[in-house]
């Protein structure tokens, strides 16, 4: 009985020893706590004082959620574009696959066509594409024109994965109309940047040396990695497709290049069915454009005929070298429907215009005389 009360006390005083012990420790604390915020010249009851309310409302203008919905609706079309190329290794003849660069695309239609420039994947040997829904294909070149920086590729995507942008008209636009520009830039996907079309009828040099007519001229931020990307106007329609910049940095000053759609569109349909644009042609080769140049010919001479082609047929001459060594120049076409005609430039892009098969009114310069001919357009 004696142990058992020496334990009871024992017991007793260690709890009542503990419990004062931990209760100092807390007074403690909080005083060096209370210390540390006065004299840091803060209340304990001003901690949360600089906490602002947020303010739960949000609210968009019309033209906010207008480019909203415009990016969500057309950003599944477009995708990502990534070129390839292989090298060997020498020593293990092992294959590899080192990226060669990337651009952007869109999709033209529900067979998994894809639409970008040409210089996009003017250097790869092997492309993948990147959907909106950041699933990738294997993709295979279908056609290319260098000469409009076109480029169409194929994926193996099933339907429910390809949604075609819509096609709009580039031949009705107006200066100052909103555009909106989708792409790639940086490898950034899903980019989306805004601006108003600053001119109409501008000239570029395509990739194939050609001339590309009407292009349109935009503010819209497009960056290396935009090119192929669409231009859409203010309801989601296809106008152009980006490909070009003039800036003397590399990145976006403001002024950036697009291929109209109509363009677009009269050139997509043949490189499917093609591989290749199929230009309707005169029959004749012109005199190179430096020779031209050199002997100040005013028009395109004909250097020679194509055996049985509708100028041969009708008539025209081409280029002759006596046997004593003297030029005798060919006809000069100086005019095509009225068109005028001032170079072999302006002799392609206006040839453009039609189909194989067609008749023309040819004018044109033989002997300082000048006469018109009716020539029927081959392929």
């Amino acid at each position: 009985m004696g142990r058992l009360l020496l334990f009871i006390a024992i017991l007793g005083v260690g709890i009542f020893l503990g419990s004062k012990f931990f209760s100092e420790t807390s007074n403690f604390l909080n005083i060096s706590n209370t210390d540390d915020i006065s004299s840091s010249g803060i209340k304990p009851t001003d901690i949360h004082a600089d906490k602002r309310t947020i303010d739960s409302v949000i609210y968009l203008t019309n033209s906010e959620q207008a480019t909203i919905d415009l990016f969500e609706s057309s950003a599944p079309s477009v995708c990502y574009i990534t070129t390839l190329n292989q090298q060997r290794d020498y020593w293990s003849r092992n294959i590899t696959e080192i990226p060669a660069g990337s651009g952007s695309g869109f999709i033209w239609d529900t067979k998994g066509h894809i639409i970008t420039n040409f210089h996009v994947i003017q250097n790869g040997s092997k492309f993948k594409v990147t959907l909106g829904d950041r699933t990738t294909w294997d993709a295979e070149v279908i056609g290319t024109e260098p000469n409009k920086d076109l480029a169409v590729l194929r994926i193996k995507a099933p339907e429910n994965k390809l949604k075609p942008i819509p096609i709009g008209q580039s031949s009705t636009l107006r200066v100052g109309q909103s555009v909106y520009a989708i792409g790639n830039p940086f490898g950034l996907d899903q980019s989306l940047t805004t601006g108003v079309i600053s001119a109409l009828g501008r000239e570029i040099t395509s990739v194939g040396g050609r001339p590309i007519r009407d292009v349109i001229q935009t503010d819209a931020a497009i960056n290396p990695g935009n090119s192929g990307g669409p231009l859409l106007d203010s309801r989601g329609r296809l106008i152009g497709v980006n490909t070009m910049i003039y800036s003397p940095s590399g990145a976006s000053a403001g002024i950036g290049f697009s291929i109209p759609v109509d363009e677009v569109n009269m050139v997509v349909p043949d490189l499917i069915k093609y591989g290749e644009f199929k230009r309707p042609k005169l029959g004749i080769e012109p005199l190179p454009q430096k020779y031209a140049q050199d002997w100040d010919v005013k028009g395109a001479m004909i250097m020679g005929l194509v055996p049985d082609g509708g100028a041969a047929k009708a008539g025209l001459k081409a280029l002759q070298q006596t046997s004593s060594g003297e030029i005798i120049f060919g006809d000069i076409i100086t005019e095509i429907d009225g068109n005028k005609i001032s170079n072999i430039n302006d002799l392609f892009l206006i040839l453009e215009k039609y189909k194989a098969g067609d008749k023309v009114n040819v004018k044109y310069l033989r002997n300082e005389s000048v006469r018109t001919v009716e020539v029927v357009l081959g392929s």
